[in-house]
């Protein structure tokens, strides 16, 4: 088949390399402009744009792929399909229209539970125990569109954004594989969204990975992971930003040496500080510490952290 790809990140390098392999011709790869990176303003490349470059298939990066020019461009190619994976514009109807057999995304939840831009972040931070690929017809809507075919893919108990973000990236290359191998013989009949299911997973910033001490252990410990390794949870030390890699609630079984009444305490309190964490009083239960980094220091255990910097009892963090 005649393949337009449309993509950005990782996870959708991934899909577009399992394309290539399977024997489908990539005639355009369609991604997102190159942009500056860290102090040096180096100009840096997404990782679609490198498979791109790799196999030799054109790139076009439009700053707005709905423009005239943008559409007069993506016509001339006369694709039997577009894939759209993590692409980070919206399309026209003009272009969703264009290919023979339409615009198909690969999107990272089971449709409709969590559409818009971050469902693998707000899959963990909302404690859910499974998510996965849907492949979707698409329409103007965001991520409305008809469902073609789903991959169920386990969320495990300490799941990052990261670790979660690399299994979808491979259960979605091999979910579109597959839906190209049946479109085939013609169009697939879609199977209709109920709006009354959906959640939207807004877009995250920075600001978001503020922690609020008020908030549950289990609350917290998934956001910790949701967003690690992007916008990450934070808290403040001693007026300094502390950001928090890892942490386990604490099991009501466990015990501390800090004696204290319940309720008399500030939520984000220290009661604890151990070889292996640092006990946080939280809104309902205690969370423990296990990895963190200091602001202008490097990522590490709260163990190797200890050694260098004094932590006490009864210091609030936030």
């Amino acid at each position: 088949m005649r393949i337009v790809f449309m993509g950005t990140p990782d996870y959708a390098a991934k899909a577009l390399e399992e394309i290539i392999k399977a024997g489908h011709e990539v005639i355009l790869v369609v991604t997102q402009p190159d942009k500056p990176k860290g102090r040096s303003k180096e100009m840096q490349l997404s990782a679609v744009k490198e498979s791109a470059i790799k196999y030799n298939i054109p790139i076009f990066q439009p700053v707005k792929v709905k423009t005239q020019e943008a559409v007069t461009i993506l016509a001339q190619y006369e694709a039997d399909v577009f894939v759209v994976a993590a692409f980070g514009q919206i399309l026209s109807r003009e272009i969703l229209d264009m290919p023979k057999y339409g615009c198909i995304n690969i999107h990272a939840s089971l449709l409709p539970k969590y559409r818009g831009a971050a469902p693998i972040q707000w899959a963990i931070i909302n404690g859910e125990s499974e998510t996965g690929i849907t492949a979707m017809q698409m329409d103007e809507g965001i991520d409305t569109g008809d469902m073609l075919d789903k991959l169920v893919v386990l969320i495990d108990k300490k799941e990052t954004a990261d670790s979660l973000f690399d299994k979808l990236s491979q259960a979605g290359a091999n979910l579109i594989v597959k839906v190209l191998e049946q479109l085939k013989d013609g169009p697939i009949q879609g199977e209709k969204q109920d709006d009354t299911l959906s959640n939207y997973a807004k877009r995250l910033d920075k600001s978001f990975g503020k922690i609020d001490w008020n908030k549950s252990a289990i609350e917290i410990e998934r956001l910790v992971r949701g967003l690690n390794s992007w916008p990450s949870a934070y808290t403040t030390l001693e007026a300094s930003l502390l950001k928090v890699w890892e942490a386990d609630v604490m099991e009501t079984d466990e015990k501390t040496d800090v004696k204290y009444l319940e309720g008399q305490i500030q939520n984000g309190t220290v009661i604890d500080v151990l070889k292996e964490g640092i006990v946080v009083k939280t809104g309902d239960g205690n969370l423990i510490i296990r990895s963190l980094q200091l602001e202008g220091k490097k990522r590490m255990t709260v163990k190797d952290f200890l050694t260098g910097k004094k932590v006490e009892t009864g210091i609030k963090l936030g």
